[in-house]
């Protein structure tokens, strides 16, 4: 566990020192939780919106999109059950002063005992060795078994306490399992009680007539208040999808652990509208497919896993999260969740306007049900990286590069003239100039090639093109790739269609659409 802490220690700073992710308002002594993305940080999130819009839009052609408003009316709010249930049960040590949201404390206590079962399990697969069976070692050794009844123990109580928001049982939890503050490492908890995540403000010229609202907390809201504009005016046909991509606001009091918990955040999410009845068939196609996406980017299918809720939100009839193993353990990068008619329903009884779809088909009018496919931007961004980090240790040397899927990379090519003279210099400039438009390009001309590569690796860049003195006698060029560090002699003609079969999307879309 410190060795990972470590990884995540070096992926923040290695955020920082490549200009991809910055403390907000640094100079000011920083803002809690909020974060800037520096100059490589926002070319790495726009291909990962790019990659996701375009699953959507391109892929289905019942998928089309929107943007909607930050602002939306109060009763919006109130409809969708924000205002009431919009909650976090939250519990203070009274020794450090710290905060801390209860069902966390009690999340991570499990999933410490899982760290001790598993390290049972490492320790006599090594003991073992080929013969080891993992899976009567976890069915008849009474260490494994006697944690693993804990566990159960433990998260029934849990699951059952979150599902009846019951305040006191979560805090009998953490006080029966001497569950500590990390801070002070004592027990001295108060009550839990509950807070409401929204961010409010007011909007309208005087005090008087001002406007409570809200900074919105989920995008979602705004497909659902413009499903029949949408439906009307894109003549759509049930069974179909809205996406959108835009920016979400959650007063966090525990948001730490860098981009994955942020108070201003950015959701990918796409609401999927169809038939009632035919929910869970949905449910599972877009389960399925979403996890191709992630997949698709080659990170190892190990990485990856479904989690599904102990505690159905009150909309859901189905909910899972997908899972990306970062160097703090399995978090949730994706939810798809079965959300029925609650937020369609509930927003034609609050507006007192009829939000039914009519079935040619059927010949009758209905409110649909919905799939929603959920995934936050900042969190993929951070999967992205931690699978991409890699410290290697070399014949010489030692270098960090980030293995990332060249079709996500800031920065497609790199075009490095050996020396700054005898006109190779503006043989680089020459062949950026040919390449820009296709590609995101950089040129470097500073310190020894091996330097400049090193930089290269450091932000992810997939190719390194070396302009020499061989070049402008026959045209050719050296290419290095990333994760390989082989090279090999090009035609500078055929750079274009060399790099694009390797960054292009649309190979990656391709692979989905397998």
């Amino acid at each position: 566990m410190a060795q990972q802490e470590d990884v995540f220690k070096k992926l923040v700073s290695h955020s920082k020192e490549y200009g991809f992710v910055f403390q907000s308002s640094e100079i000011y002594d920083g803002l809690s939780a909020v974060y800037d993305y520096g100059q490589m940080g926002v070319e790495l999130k726009n291909n990962i919106k790019k990659y996701w819009w375009e699953s959507m839009t391109l892929l289905h052609e019942n998928v089309v999109g929107i943007d909607s408003a930050i602002f939306m009316h109060p009763t919006i709010w109130k409809a969708s059950g924000h205002v009431d249930a919009f909650n976090d049960p939250l519990i203070d040590n009274k020794d450090s002063k710290k905060r801390y949201r209860a069902d966390v404390l009690i999340e991570e206590y499990l999933a410490k005992i899982d760290d001790k079962i598993n390290k049972e399990v490492e320790k006599a697969a090594k003991r073992f060795g080929e013969s080891f069976d993992e899976q009567k070692f976890r069915e008849t050794n009474p260490r494994v078994l006697e944690n693993q009844a804990k566990r159960d123990e433990v998260h029934s109580r849990f699951a059952k306490a979150l599902n009846e928001t019951n305040l006191e049982e979560l805090r009998q939890i953490i006080v029966d399992e001497e569950i500590v503050c990390p801070i002070s490492g004592t027990r001295n908890w108060t009550e839990v009680r509950q807070f409401n995540l929204m961010f409010s403000t007011e909007m309208g010229s005087t005090a008087d007539g001002a406007m409570k609202v809200y900074l919105r907390p989920e995008t979602a809201q705004g497909i659902f208040v413009n499903f029949l504009n949408v439906q009307k005016t894109g003549r759509m046909k049930i069974p179909f999808g809205i996406a959108q991509i835009g920016k979400a606001f959650r007063n966090e009091i525990v948001a730490r652990q860098f981009i994955f918990r942020m108070r201003e955040f950015e959701q990918m999410e796409m609401q999927f509208f169809v038939q009632p009845g035919e929910e869970l068939k949905w449910f599972e196609y877009w389960k399925k497919l979403r996890m191709a996406w992630h997949q698709a980017l080659g990170f190892g299918a190990e990485k990856y896993r479904f989690h599904d809720h102990d505690k159905l939100a009150h909309y859901a009839n189905a909910a899972t999260d997908i899972e990306f193993e970062m160097p703090f353990g399995f978090k949730e990068v994706e939810g798809i969740h079965s959300r029925t008619d609650f937020d369609l329903g509930s927003h034609e009884k609050y507006s007192g306007k009829k939000l039914q779809y009519f079935d040619p088909e059927l010949n009758k009018s209905y409110v649909p049900y919905v799939i929603e496919t959920s995934i936050g931007v900042d969190r993929m961004f951070l999967s992205v990286l931690a699978a991409a980090y890699h410290e290697e240790q070399l014949e010489n040397d030692s270098r960090v590069v980030l293995k990332l899927p060249p079709m996500l990379a800031p920065v497609k090519l790199a075009v490095l003239p050996l020396v700054k003279k005898d006109g190779l210099p503006e043989k680089a400039r020459e062949i950026i100039d040919s390449l820009k438009f296709d590609f995101a390009c950089q040129y470097d001309e500073k310190d020894s090639i091996g330097k400049r590569y090193r930089r290269q690796d450091a932000i992810g860049t997939p190719f390194c093109v070396t302009v020499d003195h061989q070049t402008l006698e026959d045209n050719t060029v050296t290419i290095r790739h990333r994760d390989t560090m082989a090279q090999e002699r090009a035609v500078i003609d055929s750079l274009g269609d060399a790099i694009a079969k390797q960054t292009d999307l649309k190979h990656l879309l391709k692979k989905i659409a397998e």
